[in-house]
């Protein structure tokens, strides 16, 4: 089964890409935000339930496509960019094995605990 969930987030990495290349910023951009949901981890700093509950929002693909879908329909192409990035990270986040988290800590996951 994680082979199988390996190769469907991949799939979805490169489907955002392709999303990416449909917008006009420049490829540096991927790159640079491709790690900014990380950013959410800074709600840890406050506890694993509030740690948890940022990180999840900032990693949720169905966010992630509202936000694209939002961006689309009213032609704002930071909402669109907004939203290949977070589900582009989270698919990649997953690949690795990061999954959204329990609030018991950061490395339990709904991927299974992380480190094992």
């Amino acid at each position: 089964m994680n082979t199988i969930v390996k190769l469907e987030e991949t799939a979805l990495f490169i489907f955002g890409i392709y999303l990416f290349s449909l917008l006009s910023f420049e490829w540096w951009w991927f790159l640079v935000l491709i790690l900014a949901p990380d950013l959410s981890m800074l709600g840890y700093l406050f506890g694993n339930k509030s740690g948890a509950f940022f990180y999840n929002v900032f990693h949720h693909k169905g966010i992630a496509v509202l936000f694209y879908i939002l961006g689309s329909y009213f032609k704002i192409e930071v909402l669109q960019l907004a939203g290949v990035i977070l589900m582009s990270h989270s698919a990649m986040d997953r690949i690795f094995g990061y999954g959204l988290k329990y609030e018991k800590g950061f490395k339990y996951t709904h991927l299974g605990e992380i480190g094992k």
